[in-house]
């Protein structure tokens, strides 16, 4: 029996992903690299804030400190945050009937807490979930399942019996790995993954309103 929730963020309940596809290359063209490699979102989607700042520097050469890596890409993606980026098709509606049957919900994300919260306060939805883990709480990221035991224990529940809904499929392994019943959704940037993703996860929806049938 399903007891809690924990949703992604970016690509799950935020339409955001092409977002980070494209900040990516803009970083690296503004600092002088002129042809970025295709692969490089799909590198540091991996890494905590942290460690892809460290990366672009290290694999890039480039002559910025890492704090500067970090808040130039804050400020580029700041916008689309606050102002652009809308919630997934149906959101509320899920939220609407998660709250109806008493199954408490929360967040945890790779991006930028400030980010995150502005998109979700800007779409009305933020005060709704029980809580927003990002690297602020959990440096470690989503490569290690302290976020996702956090995010457990904050909802009262074994991890058994918490449903973590990711489009990733290196989030999905450290959930699975840990315990938790885990529900894969669709994100067109995670197509490369698709069937990998539909093989470790216990479900596996198209859209995020399909849920509903999983609970």
């Amino acid at each position: 029996m399903i007891k809690g929730i924990i949703f992604d963020l970016d690509g799950t309940l935020l339409d955001s992903m092409t977002v980070w596809s494209s900040i990516d290359r803009e970083f690296l063209i503004e600092n002088g690299i002129v042809d970025p490699p295709a692969d490089v979102s799909d590198v540091v989607k991996k890494m905590t804030v942290d460690e892809s700042s460290q990366y672009f520097i290290d694999r890039f050469g480039l002559n910025c400190t890492k704090e500067y890596v970090i808040q130039r890409i804050e400020d580029m993606v700041r916008e689309r945050y606050e102002k652009q980026i809308p919630l997934k098709p149906n959101v509320t509606e899920l939220l609407d009937a998660l709250d109806d049957r008493q199954i408490p919900y929360g967040i945890a994300t790779a991006t930028y807490k400030k980010l995150a919260e502005a998109a979700l306060k800007r779409c009305r939805v933020f005060e709704r979930f029980q809580f927003l883990f990002t690297d602020v709480e959990y440096p470690a990221g989503k490569n290690f399942p302290d976020i996702f035991i956090g995010g457990a224990e904050y909802l009262g529940a074994e991890p058994k019996d918490v449903l973590v809904v990711e489009d990733s499929l290196h989030c999905i392994e450290t959930a699975k790995t840990a315990g938790f019943t885990v529900c894969g959704v669709y994100d067109s940037v995670a197509e490369a993954d698709r069937s990998r993703i539909i093989e470790l996860s216990d479900y596996y929806v198209n859209t995020i309103d399909e849920i509903m049938n999983i609970i």
